[in-house]
Parts: C-alpha cells; sequence; structure tokens
C-alpha cells in the first residue's frame, strides 16, 4: 500500500504526507534521487575505464587449500586492501575485497547465506612477476590474476568466460580521520583519467596527498530538507565486471521494465535501494520495493550469474559494444567479416561495505539455479491453500462485509482460499490489535472461513504507534528493541498510525520477541487460519529521505546505511517463524512481503507492489515476476485489477485471466477505488472470471509439485522461455509469454481490444497443444492465434504428463481427496513423462516424517506407467485417477490396467478428428503402482 489516502491518519500527519506526494497519478520523481543527486553514484560514475591505479603485490600471496590471500596497494594514495579468493564447491568462485587494515570493521552482511559456502583446493598453475595462474579444476577453467594493473580473468579453454577490472573501475574510498577542512583523496577525490592520469576534483593537494578543499558529500549530504550526517565519512566501493560473447543480461529485481537488462549510458544507472515508490513509472530503472543484487549472463553457449552481497545502496551500470545496432549493422559486421565478439560490461556501485562476490559460472541455467540456490536457499514450500486464489482490499469495512464478500464467492460459484485484511481492521493501526467496533469478534469471522476451509490474511506492518497504551510499543521500549536515530534517542517517523517507531529486526532478540506474538496467546482473536501481510517494510517513513529512513539510523553499531535492503527481509523472516512457532512447528507459514533481498525467498511470498489499473501495468507483470523468479523468488505476483484507479471491465477480465497463470494471484484495490469483487462487473464477465479461476484450482496439482522442485533445486516456477530452450535465441528476449515448468506455455492477452495474439512455440523437434482445443502445432514458430474475451493461449508441451483435478470446489482444501485428471501429451515419438507429487498440503511433515507421494507418470512404447520416486515415503491418499486423456494418440483395440497382479478392461472413446483418447475411470488410488497397456 503506497504512502496516499491517509486522512484518517489525523490533520498533521495528513499535512506531513502531503509534502511528499504531490500528484495522485504519478511518481513524483523529485522525491527520489537520480545517480547525480546522490554524492557517492556520481563521485564513482565520474570515474572513467582506463589504467587502474590498484596492483596486486604478488609477494605477500599466500595459498592454503580453498582460499588464496593476496594484497593491492592503490598507488594513488598508497592504501592497501586485502584481496581472497576461494574456489566453492558446485562450480562458483568467491572474490572478496576489503581493506587490510580498516579504522574499524567494514559491514560484511549476515544472514543471507544459508551456510558458508563450501570450498574446494585451489592449485598453482604457474607464477611469474606479471602474475599467477590459479587451476579451477573443471574443464580446463583457470583463473588468472594480472599484478599490473590488477585484473582476474576466469577461463575456460582459450576462452575468457569472465574478467574483472579489466575496465580499471576497481574503487574502494577507505575509512579515514577527518580533519577540521581537509579530506584525504582516494579513488574517490582523485579520478582517473582514460590515459591513467591523475585529476584533483577540488583544490590543490598538500604535501601529504590531501586536499585542502572537501568535495561536497564526503562527509554530509543534503536531500530536499533531509541531510545525512556521515560520520565515517566517504565508503563507497566499486567494481566492474566484463563478459565477452554476452549480449543478453537479466535480474537485478525489483524494477518496472523489461526482462532483458537495458544498457545505462546516457541515463541513470539501476538503482537497488528498498522504496515504497507511490504509482511507480514503468521502463525505467528506478529503485522499487525491493532489491536482489543477482544478475544473469546468457548466450547459446553459457549461462553464469554474479552475485553481489551487499545490503547498501547500490547502482549497476550496464553497457554493451552492441547496444544501438540495428539488424542491419549487425549484418554489416558479419558481411564484412567485423571479428568485434559482442561484450556486455557491468559495473556494481554500492555506498559501503565490502566487495563480496559470488560468480556462479553455469554452465547450464539450471546450474545457475541450483548454485545460487546453494548459497542462499531455495522458494520455501508454501501451503498448497495459498496457490489459490485471493480475495483482498483496502479495506474490508467490518465483520459484516467479509462475511457478505465469503457468501457471495459462493452464491456465484467461484472458489477461493482467503479473504485478506488492509490496515483498517486493526484498532487505530496498532498491529496484533482488532478494531473494537468493526472486528469485536475475530474468531467468530475465523471460525465461520474455517467452517467452509477457508483462510484469511491480517496485515502487520512493522512501524509501531508510539503510544503508551499500546502493548506492543510498550514492550519494544521497555526491552529496548526500537531502531536509534544519531543521537542515540528512539528513530521515530510518521507512517498510517501516525508518529511511529521502527523495531530493530537486525537484533536477533527483537525477532525472537516479534516472533512470540504471533502466538495464540499473545496475539489475541488469532487462529490456525490466520496468516500475515508484511507491508510497508522497506521501511516506509512518509517523512523520512525519499520516504524510507535516515542512513544514520542506528541499529546496534551499524549505521542504517549498511543494512537498508536487508530490512524487510528480517522482517518477514521473523513473522514466518512466529507462525511456525506458534504451530509448534509443525505447520508452514505463508507470508507475503513486499520488500526482500537476496535470501527473502526462504520466507514466504513476493508482490509487485502498488501497480495501477493500466494495460502497461498488466503488461509488465509478466517480466517484473519473470525477474524474480530468475534470482530465486518464485513465489511472485501482481494485484489483480490493478490497485490505483479503476479497471475497464475488459481490464479486469484480462487481469484475471493473466493473474490465474501467475504463482501469487490476488486481486487488491485502493480504498478509494470502487468495489470490484468478481460478480459485480455483470453475469457475462462474472462467468470469465470464474471459468479464469477455475482454470487455477484445476491445475493446482502442477504449481503444487513445480514448488516442491523450486524448493528443492531452486528451478524457478514462471520462467522465461530462455531457460528451457537455452540455444534458441528467439526466446532471449521474450517477456510477453512465459512457461510455467516446462510444460505450460502461457502468452495471455494484454493488449486492450485485441483480436488476436502471435505466441512463439519454441523446440524444433518439439510439438505443443492448445489446452482448450487439443489442436497440435509444431515447434519453432511464431503461431498466430484470434481470440475473444474468453481467450487465454495456453498450450501444453508434447511428451509431457499434467495432473490436474477437474472438479472445482469451493476451496483448494475441499478438494483434498478428489480424483485426478492426467493430461498425456504426447511428442512426435509418442513418449510422454511427468510426475504426480501429494502430501498433506500444510505441515512441514513431508520433510520431518517424509510423509509424501512422489511418483514418475511415463507413457512409453503404449503403455502409461506409474512408478515409485521415494519408495521410502509414506503417505496414505484417498484420491484416485478418474480420467486419462492421451492427445496425439492412436486408436486403440482395447486398454487394459494392470495392477497388483490382475488385469482389467479400461473403458476408452476415441476422437479421431483431434487424434485424443480419453480412459474412463480406471479407478486406481493415485499412490499405487500401476500400468494401462493401449493394445
Amino acid at each position: 500500500m503506497a504512502a496516499i489516502s491517509i486522512e484518517r491518519m489525523g490533520l498533521l500527519s495528513v499535512v506531513c504526507v502531503c509534502l511528499f506526494f504531490s500528484s495522485a497519478f504519478a511518481v513524483d520523481r523529485g522525491n527520489f534521487k537520480t545517480c547525480d543527486q546522490s554524492a557517492f553514484c556520481k563521485r564513482q560514475r565520474a570515474l572513467k575505464p582506463g589504467q587502474s591505479p590498484y596492483r596486486a603485490l604478488l609477494d605477500t600471496l599466500e595459498l592454503s587449500d580453498s582460499r588464496l590471500t593476496l594484497q593491492l596497494i592503490n598507488d594513488n594514495n598508497k592504501v592497501h586492501l586485502l584481496l581472497e579468493l576461494y574456489r566453492l564447491q558446485g562450480n562458483m568462485t568467491r572474490v572478496k575485497i576489503n581493506e587490510l587494515k580498516p579504522l574499524k570493521p567494514r559491514f560484511e552482511v549476515p544472514d543471507v547465506l544459508i551456510t558458508e559456502p563450501p570450498t574446494e583446493p585451489l592449485s598453482f598453475l604457474s607464477k611469474d612477476e606479471n602474475g599467477v595462474v590459479l587451476s579451477l579444476g573443471a574443464e580446463s577453467q583457470r583463473l588468472i590474476v594480472s599484478a599490473r594493473p590488477f585484473r582476474l580473468d576466469i577461463m575456460e579453454g582459450p576462452e575468457v568466460l569472465l574478467s574483472l577490472n579489466s575496465r580499471g573501475l576497481l574503487a574502494f574510498e577507505h575509512l579515514r580521520l577527518r580533519k577540521d577542512t581537509q579530506a584525504q583523496p582516494d579513488g574517490a577525490e582523485v579520478k582517473e583519467s582514460a590515459d591513467g592520469d591523475q585529476q584533483q576534483v577540488e583544490g590543490e593537494k598538500d604535501e601529504d596527498g590531501e586536499s585542502d578543499k572537501e568535495e561536497d558529500g564526503l562527509w554530509e549530504e543534503t536531500f530536499k530538507s533531509h541531510t545525512d550526517t556521515k560520520p565515517n565519512g566517504p565508503t563507497s566501493i566499486s567494481l566492474d565486471f566484463s563478459l565477452p560473447g554476452v549480449e543478453h543480461v537479466y535480474g537485478i529485481p525489483e524494477h518496472a521494465d523489461n526482462l532483458k537488462l537495458k544498457t545505462t549510458d546516457g541515463g541513470d544507472p539501476y538503482r537497488l535501494y528498498n522504496l515504497d515508490v507511490f504509482q511507480y513509472e514503468l521502463y525505467n530503472p528506478m529503485a522499487l520495493y525491493g532489491s536482489i543484487p543477482v544478475m544473469l549472463a546468457h548466450n547459446t553457449q553459457r549461462t553464469m550469474g554474479i552475485f553481489w552481497l551487499n545490503a547498501a545502496e547500490t547502482w549497476v551500470d550496464i553497457s554493451s559494444n552492441t547496444a544501438g545496432k540495428t539488424v542491419f549493422g549487425k549484418m554489416l559486421d558479419f558481411v564484412q567479416g567485423s571479428s568485434e565478439t559482442p561484450q556486455t560490461d557491468v559495473r556494481w556501485i554500492s555506498e559501503s561495505g565490502i566487495i563480496d562476490v559470488f560468480i556462479m559460472l553455469g554452465p547450464k541455467p539450471s546450474d545457475v539455479f541450483l548454485q545460487y540456490a546453494s548459497l542462499t536457499g531455495t522458494q520455501s514450500f508454501p501451503p498448497l491453500a495459498s496457490l489459490g486464489y485471493h480475495q483482498c482490499r483496502w479495506n474490508y469495512n467490518d465483520q459484516e462485509d467479509v462475511k457478505s464478500v465469503d457468501q457471495g464467492f459462493d452464491q456465484y460459484d467461484i472458489p477461493y482460499d482467503f479473504i485478506w485484511l488492509d490496515i483498517e481492521h486493526a484498532d487505530g493501526k496498532r498491529y496484533f490489535t482488532w478494531d473494537p467496533h468493526k472486528f469485536s469478534q475475530p474468531k467468530d469471522m475465523l471460525q465461520g472461513l474455517m467452517d467452509k476451509r477457508r483462510k484469511m490474511v491480517a496485515i502487520v506492518d512493522p512501524h509501531i504507534k508510539v503510544d503508551s497504551g499500546y502493548k506492543i510499543h510498550n514492550e519494544i521500549t521497555t526491552k529496548d528493541f526500537y531502531t536509534k536515530n544519531k543521537d542515540g534517542g528512539n528513530y521515530e517517523g510518521w507512517c498510517w498510525p501516525g508518529n511511529s517507531g521502527y523495531p530493530d529486526f537486525t537484533n536477533p532478540e527483537m525477532r525472537a520477541w516479534w516472533a512470540s506474538m504471533f502466538a495464540y496467546d499473545q496475539y489475541e482473536g488469532s487462529m490456525e487460519n490466520l496468516f500475515t501481510w508484511n507491508d510497508m517494510n522497506e521501511p516506509s517513513v512518509f517523512n523520512g529521505p525519499e520516504v524510507t529512513m535516515h542512513k544514520d539510523a542506528l541499529h546496534g553499531n551499524w549505521e542504517h546505511r549498511e543494512i537498508h535492503n536487508i530490512y524487510g527481509l528480517y522482517v518477514q523472516r521473523a513473522t514466518a517463524e512466529g507462525q511456525i512457532q506458534r504451530s509448534g512447528g509443525v505447520e508452514r507459514p505463508f507470508v507475503l512481503t513486499r520488500a526482500f533481498f537476496a535470501g527473502s525467498q526462504r520466507y514466504g511470498a513476493v508482490w509487485t507492489g502498488d501497480n495501477a489499473a493500466e494495460w502497461d501495468h498488466l503488461k509488465i507483470s509478466i517480466p517484473m515476476c519473470l525477474s524474480l523468479g530468475l534470482v530465486g523468488f518464485s513465489f511472485c505476483g501482481a494485484d489483480v485489477g490493478g490497485f490505483f484507479k479503476n479497471p475497464s471491465t475488459e481490464l479486469q477480465v484480462r487481469w484475471y485471466q493473466t493473474g490465474a497463470y501467475q504463482p501469487f494471484f490476488r486481486a487488491h484495490a485502493h480504498l478509494d477505488t470502487t468495489r470490484r469483487e468478481p460478480w459485480l462487473l455483470g453475469p457475462e464477465n462474472t462467468a470469465l472470471i470464474r471459468e479464469a479461476i477455475r482454470q487455477r484450482y484445476a491445475l493446482l496439482p502442477y504449481w503444487y509439485q513445480l514448488f516442491y522442485h523450486a524448493h528443492r533445486t531452486g528451478m524457478p516456477v514462471m520462467r522465461p522461455l530462455w531457460v528451457d530452450y537455452p540455444k534458441d535465441t528467439a526466446t532471449f528476449t521474450i517477456d510477453d509469454e512465459f512457461l510455467i515448468g516446462r510444460d505450460l506455455l502461457v502468452h495471455p492477452v494484454t493488449e486492450e481490444g485485441s483480436r488476436g495474439v502471435t505466441a512463439y512455440l519454441p523446440g524444433a523437434e518439439e510439438v505443443w497443444y492448445d489446452v482448450h482445443t487439443f489442436q497440435k502445432h509444431n515447434g519453432v514458430q511464431n503461431l498466430y492465434i484470434p481470440v475473444t474475451l474468453s481467450s487465454i493461449p495456453v498450450f501444453q508441451r508434447g511428451g509431457s504428463i499434467i495432473p490436474r483435478k477437474d472438479r472445482v470446489r469451493r476451496s483448494s482444501a475441499c478438494m483434498e481427496n478428489d480424483p485426478y485428471t492426467l493430461y498425456v501429451a504426447l511428442s512426435p515419438k509418442k513418449f510422454a513423462e511427468g510426475e504426480l507429487y501429494i502430501d498433506d498440503g500444510h505441515s512441514f511433515n513431508y520433510e520431518t516424517k517424509t510423509e509424501l507421494i512422489h511418483r514418475k507418470i511415463t507413457f512409453a512404447n503404449n503403455a502409461l506407467t506409474s512408478s515409485n520416486l521415494c519408495p521410502d515415503c509414506k503417505f496414505l491418499t484417498s484420491s484416485w485417477i478418474e480420467k486419462v486423456l492421451i492427445l496425439g494418440a492412436s486408436k486403440p483395440k482395447k486398454v487394459l490396467l494392470k495392477m497388483d497382479g490382475k488385469e482389467t478392461p479400461v473403458e476408452f472413446e476415441f476422437d479421431a478428428s483431434m487424434s485424443v483418447l480419453t480412459l474412463r475411470k480406471p479407478g486406481m488410488n493415485a499412490g499405487n503402482d500401476w500400468t494401462l497397456l493401449l493394445q
């Protein structure tokens, strides 16, 4: 929820907030910094590519089994840095650069890596006065450290995979003492020209190499009315990476932009700084609510990743030697024999901390996903119900309103699993409470939902009303758990409740206390079907700089500037741990967050924030969620219908059709919008929305199984086509269609008034079946699909088997024991395979007690067979197989079921016009071994 429409906050807070939000329908760019307005970004960007002042002191080199250490020196200011190199298991390299002897420790990001990454031995191949060559083990991979200037190259055979500091943009602002009128220049104040000459920015150097005139922004910086005191002075860091042979890079969410990242020459870099951006604009590099500093690079030969582990404000510059070249220009290069290899150069700039970067060398996309998952963990395995449909609004007015909406879904025969309450449900926006007039009997309300096997989410934001009559505030104050201001008092700012304190979630004791507040005896009125939404956790501070916390606020000994981008992760983590603890560690949590960082995927779901009811916002939801999935966060969705403004009926229908095929499926709307529950759009549109939601519910077994795999392997659930077709260059920039797993291809209709869409179907040897008509189409073609308002173009890959539950009921829990239908889509070679995953849908028993069913289903040689993938697992289901559809089949003479040593005939029918064979009621239990023989 954006910081707007806050008439209920009180006059003073309204005045305060209105200073920051001047437009009702567009971002006020003046509230947010450009690179030129961010002193460290401006300083670093003024440093141009050229000869690096850093050289490696080879006589300081030490090599242990798993680690190389080496000192670097900046010849301009003689400051020494310490380089550490690690070869990690799983084809990764870690590079750390810190000051050799900092005045005090520099911040290193905790709690993101799930463990200290295991290492593998490093060994010398050669060494001379120019540098060293180290073996990285696999496939003739080696690491070359060049001494003067310092540079790292990772090679495989004759190919350079990646270079560090090849453009000389390593810059490390060392900690220093402040002189009354002087600053000590290093890479910040002394800039390199292209030929390596030093350029003094301001003033003349004295004999110590110090400037007698201080550059703006080194020790203090003002933006609008806010002054950032910088007691540690300039501390920024920068490093460049070159990627030969690469034209396509992805990731570094969150930005409202295309999937393929653009070059930033001539504009601002991509910014990573978690912010509450009201009415965000599309197709630009401005920061949004979350930051994952991971970039993927892909070409037909290899996929690689760069993970820049830094939680401070970060900017990422991208340049390319092919940027701006037309197709004709590239053809001309080819005809003329131009030997220039495509190359992408990336530069990371962070305000503080150290350089700690993980280079993930793939080579396959799935390898990079596994490598990143081994560092930061996988997507949490969500409760099955959370993959259903969620109905939300700011705000459902009271318990009667909740009851009425709940009954509306039954009356109009539309399934849903969760209804949501926004900030107005609490008593004066005091979280963990209920409005005594509007929600006076929360347990009655929750029990009413539970009786229908439905659930609720209530918002719990991390800003706490400063009120001596409020238990939560008093306890945080007593325990001294609030974030501090620069002077040591409790940091306070304006948010929804008015004057608010901000708990220090970086403190593990604070997180443990917060988690304990979700216990049923602490969170009054809560029950086991109440789950949580953490909004505003960037954190949002309405009267703060850039609508967030002052950078010189304090978390223990560390400034907020060091930890800013990880604050939201800590909030979601503490909340998820609270939900787990309230059940004695038995039940899986569900927590939605707005702010996030690397590792947030371990704690729940994310959405794309306060979008608008506009067609372009519908379109952008696809690349935004694809980008998140590529960097580990699969459980992503966008507010269906758009948060701001009122959608047309066509837009609302199309958004439901798109959202039904995205991982997190929730409708949400602003306080000032007209009500838009699905049945308020007239019977025809209600029927279309009902059908979209029912398609979602039928596919829940497939969605659930994909999330199980994401949890186990890090593979994204919703993914770009290039992930599964990595050599098909036609897929590299597609972001208006996507794959769910590898077996469903979806091309939503996102254009107003559309009468047709063109979908690219990949795979040279493949066929794709329209899931609605069973029409078969060959791969590697642009297929034009005529559409009406009821159309959702979805295709199933030939060679796949997808389980569905076609008896849709009021909620996912009501479908628990319902039978399955198997959709077997044959490849041109008459083969198909798939899986069936079943557990209780809500507990950790799948992990702690191996209570699950995991089966492989294969069609080959005219036989469909179910075999056990987990013989040691134990779980019983009463679900059975009620139907099998085989697409691309031939007509058999008879069909036999072989099970438990017996053969029984199975009823079937064959549609010759579509080559579809339907087997009716074969009747086997979903957990059993069986074979269906087509004879």
